[in-house]
């Protein structure tokens, strides 16, 4: 069996019903405020969610078989191709945009590849944080 990518949605999952209660259902967030609500229910923090988009770009990447996001504070995300927006829990940053590639089925079937979801890690071509990132040379 192989595991999927994982992403926000399958990631950030409500807590259990407490005995006698229904389930709670986050199936009505997008996937990139699914972490607001993990983080208040699970971790006691209370927190909302941006209000404001910010001008900055960021490159989701792959990371140990899970989609992310990395925000200039140094804190990360679960994020997914789905919404491509990102904002920070950690020093309240709000929403960036995310660059996903353009086909995100490939990248993962291609990620299926590797046996060991613990070693599928991908970078955009275009992300200055790739350590694979070719430099193109400049004619002097």
């Amino acid at each position: 069996m192989s595991i999927p990518v994982i992403r926000a949605e399958t990631f950030y999952l409500p807590p259990p019903p407490r005995r006698g209660q229904p389930p709670v259902d986050w199936s009505g967030y997008p996937a990139a405020e699914l972490v607001y609500l993990y983080a208040e229910r699970h971790m006691g923090r209370r927190l909302t969610p941006p209000t404001e988009t910010v001008p900055d770009v960021y490159f989701a990447q792959v990371n140990q078989n899970r989609w992310v996001a990395s925000c200039v504070c140094g804190s990360a995300a679960v994020v997914s191709p789905t919404d491509a927006r990102y904002g920070c829990t950690e020093c309240g940053y709000g929403w960036a945009t995310l660059v996903f590639p353009d086909d995100v089925d490939a990248v993962e079937a291609g990620l299926l590849l590797e046996p060991r979801p613990h070693l599928r890690n991908w970078w955009h071509d275009d992300d200055p944080m790739n350590p694979y990132r070719v430099e193109e040379e400049v004619a002097s």
